[in-house]
């Protein structure tokens, strides 16, 4: 099994200009090259068929991607209305600022097959493209944004992958990202 790195995650993840909410102490050739050549600790099916989540133990000094929202840190959230291409609308996001997570303890790497790749106009010379990556203290995934999951729904056009809203999953989402915020450093 071959992975790379899609055109889509490389700016996300490994920014030109570094930040600390990024994947730190690696660059994206040794990244990819550890995910070519060191198993993952366990694959989770993802919220399609095309999708696999590979649970690998941190060996960067990557922070955890969310934070708790509590009365104390609360006023620390921002929003703003943003796209991650110049192709898709824009779409309000919520973040904290001025937080310090802890390190997590897993990188669980968000992959879609060659086939899903193609379908979304991003051919792959590999069988896995890495489309995102989750830093948790849990070897499990982070619930789905609710507006990833619109996106989703609203096509390849769109900027998502054609796959509809699963209610449940939805709910579930909603539940988790009432309480949770992402953080920018």
């Amino acid at each position: 099994m071959s992975i790379v790195l899609t055109d889509l995650a490389k700016p996300r993840l490994f920014p030109r200009e570094p930040r600390r909410n990024t994947i730190q102490d690696i660059t994206p050739e040794a990244f990819v090259a550890h995910l070519n050549t060191v198993p993952p600790l366990k694959v989770l099916d993802g919220y399609a068929p095309f999708c696999k989540l590979h649970v690998h133990r941190n060996w960067t000094s990557t922070r955890c991607l969310v934070v708790p929202i509590t009365d104390d840190n609360r006023h620390l959230l921002r929003s703003a209305y943003e796209a991650r291409t110049k192709a898709e609308l824009p779409v309000l996001n919520r973040w904290f600022e001025d937080v310090e997570p802890p390190v997590a303890d897993y990188l669980v790497v968000i992959l879609y097959d060659r086939a899903q790749m193609v379908k979304e106009g991003t051919p792959i010379d590999a069988d896995w493209g890495i489309v995102g990556c989750m830093y948790t203290s849990e070897p499990a995934e982070i619930p789905m944004a609710p507006i990833t999951m619109m996106r989703n729904a609203l096509g390849v056009d769109e900027g998502g992958s054609g796959v509809p809203i699963d209610r449940e999953a939805y709910a579930k989402s909603v539940a988790f990202w009432e309480r949770h915020a992402n953080w920018r450093g």
